[in-house]
């Protein structure tokens, strides 16, 4: 009787530009980056198996840090694993790291955070080099009030008006919740135990509302107490959304290592 070789788990760390798919799980009718991960690894090696992601993200949004694992027999090395699976992968995708993860690793449950960045561009003028990465606002935003109102963010609260509802709790932990400006630049980054689909996109299109004084900063806090699924207003467009990193304790998948 012929030995099984033994079973490893695998951990990635992806980066991706969301542009050209339909998001990160797969679908039957678009491409997805799953789909293009399965069949990289069917390419490299043979195996046909399911990848794992810490979460999704939607079609148009970006990642420099989604997390992402699978189980294999393959006795490649990791760094192979690296090389290799970007040598099949469309230059859309693009392995940064990978890593030897217990047997029972699962990339969503074991996340103790995730953080996303939304960058939005704020100038009268339109910028070609950063249309497919940042939301175009061309009022003016008071960046210190934004600031001011995402303060109220931060804790463990029912965000039920910043997603639809879905059948699931809508109590999330968010750790922070900081505005920043560089330049025409205005970033909204946030980190949580976990999201609801679309809280981060719809918050930020809360914020632009503050930022523009259509909504008072003390708004934002009302909206915590308001159990109507998308209360606080239309979502934010997906390209201007980044998964920036997922975190685990007591194992280190490493920062993302591109440019911001």
């Amino acid at each position: 009787m012929t030995a099984q070789p033994p079973r490893r788990r695998i951990a990635l760390v992806l980066e991706y530009d969301g542009r050209p798919y339909g998001g990160s799980q797969v679908q039957k009718r678009m491409p997805t980056i799953q789909g293009e991960l399965e069949t990289a690894f069917e390419r490299l090696t043979g195996e046909r198996l399911r990848v794992a992601f810490a979460g999704r993200t939607d079609a148009g949004v970006h990642a420099t840090g989604q997390a992402a694992a699978f189980t294999t027999a393959s006795s490649l090395p990791v760094e192979t694993f690296v090389r290799g699976l970007n040598a099949f992968l469309p230059p859309e995708i693009a392995v940064r790291r990978a890593i030897e993860a217990p047997a029972d690793f699962d990339p969503r449950r074991h996340a103790a955070s995730r953080t996303y960045r939304y960058t939005i561009y704020n100038a009268p003028v339109r910028s070609p080099l950063w249309r497919d990465r940042a939301w175009h606002v061309t009022e003016p935003l008071d960046e210190a009030t934004m600031r001011r109102a995402a303060s109220w963010l931060p804790g463990r609260h029912d965000f039920a008006a910043f997603s639809r509802r879905e059948g699931v709790s809508t109590v999330r932990c968010v750790r922070r919740c900081d505005v920043e400006r560089r330049g025409p630049l205005v970033t909204v980054e946030m980190e949580a135990n976990a999201f609801l689909r679309h809280q981060v996109r719809r918050t930020v299109g809360a914020l632009v509302r503050v930022g523009t004084g259509r909504l008072a900063p003390a708004g934002l806090r009302g909206l915590l107490r308001d159990r109507q699924p998308c209360a606080a207003g239309p979502v934010a467009p997906a390209h201007g959304l980044r998964l920036l990193r997922v975190d685990y304790a007591g194992l280190d998948l490493g920062g993302p290592d591109t440019l911001s």
